[in-house]
């Protein structure tokens, strides 16, 4: 299983239909956060994530749309009795942030809470999958993240092992690890019985970036690009002003890499009522789109 919920999709400011970013992935269970703007914990009871089972916080940068709702957060879990450490990942001044947030004394945390300080390039080695940060392009220094799972197996050709003469049972096993057996004296190699190795899944999450290079590379092919969406193309020149991109400028760049689906989030308030704008900016320039709405859930399947 690999599923996103959308916990806040909104931009800096929030409204009655958008808080402020906030994305959950869900990796055979392990939840890892990416942001956390104010109201993340009531999103996430809001959408029956649980919360517990956090393995990490990987910030993009410090606007307090973005961090502000960490301090609840983890006192919540505190409070519900966690003992499992913490791992807060985030650009420059992660370590200070976090060490402000647990000097502030007013609680005191059951569990620990670690820092990791990250630059563009960093690869986080995960058990099946990594987490690499990218460079973004934002007002204030700011990375992206690329969640890339591990290649897998090749499937296994059972009819092909028992012409072969290969026993079901353990042997089948040796072959799929990819390791040579011998069968009545006999030498059957893997690649004999099993396919080329196959994709695993890539999901991008640009944060509040303009459209860069880094983001580009990253979403090569990737199944996910979730991408700042924050303004229509008419506001162009407050995009650029602000550093943020376009909803065609995201359009631009997942047509360029090729990904499968697109999500346009951080969208801003002066679309509350309506996102029609984004929606049809993108549209123009890339088929598989979505506008992301608060606690919108999105299964992201094996392509082979």
């Amino acid at each position: 299983m690999l599923r996103v919920i959308f916990l806040g999709t909104g931009g800096s400011l929030p409204t009655p239909n958008r808080n402020p970013s906030g994305i959950m992935v869900n990796r055979e269970g392990e939840l890892m956060l990416f942001d956390c703007g104010e109201s993340t914990q009531q999103q996430m009871m809001r959408a029956k994530t649980g919360m517990m089972a956090l393995s990490s916080i990987f910030i993009t940068h410090f606007h307090a749309d973005h961090i502000l709702g960490i301090p609840g957060l983890v006192q919540t879990m505190s409070f519900h009795g966690r003992t499992e450490p913490l791992t807060i990942y985030g650009p420059h001044w992660v370590r200070e942030f976090t060490e402000l947030l647990v000097a502030l004394g007013y609680y005191k945390l059951k569990y620990e809470i670690k820092t990791v300080q990250l630059e563009p390039g960093d690869v986080i080695k995960r058990d099946g999958y990594s987490i690499h940060v990218l460079k973004t392009e934002h007002s204030v220094p700011s990375i992206g993240y690329a969640l890339v799972e591990d290649k897998r197996m090749g499937k296994f050709n059972r009819k092909k092992a028992v012409e072969l003469g290969v026993p079901p049972g353990p042997l089948f096993s040796k072959l799929h690890r990819g390791e040579s057996i011998e069968v009545d004296g006999k030498i059957i190699h893997s690649k004999d019985v099993v396919a080329d190795s196959r994709k695993g899944r890539t999901i991008v999450y640009s944060g509040d970036t303009r459209p860069c290079e880094g983001v580009l590379n990253a979403s090569l092919d990737a199944d996910l690009l979730i991408h700042d969406g924050t303004l229509s193309n008419e506001k162009y020149d407050r995009a650029v002003e602000s550093m943020h991109s376009t909803a065609g400028e995201a359009a631009a760049l997942a047509k360029e890499a090729g990904v499968h689906h697109l999500v346009l989030t951080h969208i801003s308030s002066r679309y509350t009522d309506d996102t029609a704008p984004i929606f049809e900016d993108a549209k123009k320039i890339f088929e598989n789109v979505t506008v992301a709405d608060d606690l919108m859930e999105i299964e992201v399947p094996y392509r082979n």
